[in-house]
């Protein structure tokens, strides 16, 4: 069956961004709410103990990542208004050597000469900024830095994610708080892991692995430092 003309391709890589974002902030508060409730659970404190210390976390990490994701995406959204202004200057500065620099690349791709200079050409007669920002510097709408949308993914994401350990903690009976915040948390990670892989376009299978054996890892190291260190010390 012949595709249509009218076909749409669906790709992954406009998802990077968000993708990103969410997934790293979800992982993050599964893991670290899940490994401080371990951590204190070990130490043997009472439930209320455990709850406070998981909902100070699941506050703080959440404003933490909040503010992260913005001070990290707003340098990187700075860089590229920065390269954008300097190349915007040299178009009006140069515009006869910016069309050869557009030219040149569109050779070292593999055009012929005269195609690549006709195509700079029509490229920069339609939007000359547009041409060289994606062509040049790299950069396109759909993967440009969107510091709002980093943070507020990062934060609710993070505060979802830490959560389930929470309501682990609540609904579990006081003597069985670590031997259920384990598993359910292992189970969580993989979900997260194998979903956000499918998203990408990775294996599922190797996307839930490796968040499951560092969340495991984060969990051991967690509870045997509270075990170390019991209340009252």
């Amino acid at each position: 069956m012949s595709r249509s003309p009218f076909h749409r391709e669906r790709h992954k890589a406009g998802r990077a961004a968000w993708l990103r974002a969410c997934v790293l902030g979800a992982n993050d508060g599964i893991v670290s709410t899940a490994s401080l409730v371990m951590g204190v659970a070990a130490a043997s404190a009472s439930r209320p103990a455990v709850l406070l210390a998981g909902t100070a976390g699941l506050v703080a990490g959440a404003l933490s990542m909040a503010a992260g994701e913005y001070v990290s995406v707003r340098s990187q959204a700075d860089a590229e208004a920065a390269d954008l202004d300097t190349e915007r200057a040299e178009l009006a500065a140069d515009g006869t050597g910016e069309l050869a620099e557009l030219t040149t690349l569109y050779v070292r791709r593999g055009l012929d000469p005269w195609l690549a200079h006709e195509v700079a050409v029509e490229l920069t007669r339609h939007d000359a900024l547009g041409a060289h920002a994606r062509d040049e510097l790299g950069l396109h709408p759909a993967w440009t830095a969107r510091p709002y949308q980093a943070a507020a993914v990062s934060a609710v994401s993070f505060a979802a994610g830490a959560a389930l350990p929470l309501a682990v903690v609540v609904a579990a009976p006081a003597a069985q708080v670590s031997a259920l915040v384990v598993p359910t948390t292992l189970l969580a990670l993989g979900v997260l892991g194998a979903g956000a892989a499918r998203l990408g376009g990775a294996p599922p299978m190797r996307g839930a692995l490796r968040v499951v054996v560092w969340g495991a890892a984060a969990m051991l190291v967690t509870g045997l430092a509270g075990a170390l260190v019991p209340m009252g010390v």
